[in-house]
């Protein structure tokens, strides 16, 4: 391995690290905000975080096993059931948000405002596209369709992240509580592809084939 690619994969595996880490943050954060103020569009943000977070731990795994010299049967092994689990999770968030907003709208039930929603999306609004950059340059030299998902990933993040903000502001600073009704649906935008990119892959790609030409189990 030369000397490039090797630093651009430890650089890789720090980023990664940091996506992790507030990942954990954000969808603890915009969880728990969301459903104390029984926020839809806070909540849906906050599951968001944890396929974002899903994917984060699949590009640690897969970039500091390249650096180990791990076979890649155990990076596509984990990939493969991280996609599995970020479809369902993807498509039942979309049901959510779609159903929870019409029922929401229709019998007039009147979210909260949340401070912690605010700040938690105000930050994820500055600090995913200085992430996503980073995690950029890296790909330049690994070159990793993987690793340029997560970047897509991390930009979406971005973008749903700033639709909550304008959401959550709106509504508090003017009381129109059946804005974040509305910044909900608007997630499905980036939602409803990401699901289908999700369930895309899980259905192209079958059990893991051993190089003696068996099948790897996702539990193996």
């Amino acid at each position: 391995m030369d000397l490039a690619r090797s630093e651009a994969l430890s650089r890789g595996v720090r980023l990664e690290v940091v996506t992790i880490a507030w990942m954990l943050v954000e969808a603890a954060a915009a969880l728990g905000a969301g459903i104390a103020a029984r926020s839809v569009l806070l909540t849906a943000f906050g599951v968001d975080s944890v396929v974002e977070l899903l994917s984060g731990i699949v590009l640690y795994r897969r970039l500091s096993g390249e650096s180990n010299r791990a076979t890649s049967i155990d990076v596509e092994q984990l990939e493969n059931l991280a996609t599995r689990i970020s479809a369902v999770l993807l498509v039942l968030l979309c049901t959510y948000v779609l159903l929870s907003s019409v029922v929401g709208i229709f019998l007039g039930l009147i979210p909260d405002g949340s401070v912690v929603g605010i700040a938690v999306s105000l930050v994820a609004v500055v600090a995913m596209p200085l992430l996503a950059r980073a995690k950029h340059r890296v790909n330049r030299v690994v070159d990793s369709p993987s690793l340029r998902a997560d970047i897509a990933e991390t930009v979406s993040c971005a973008y749903l992240a700033a639709i909550t903000l304008v959401g959550l502001t709106v509504s508090m600073m003017t009381g129109w509580w059946w804005v974040q009704y509305i910044a909900a649906v608007a997630l499905l935008v980036w939602l409803v592809p990401e699901a289908r990119e999700a369930l895309q892959h899980w259905r192209d790609n079958g059990p893991v084939r051993r190089p003696n030409g068996g099948e790897a189990k996702d539990d193996e």
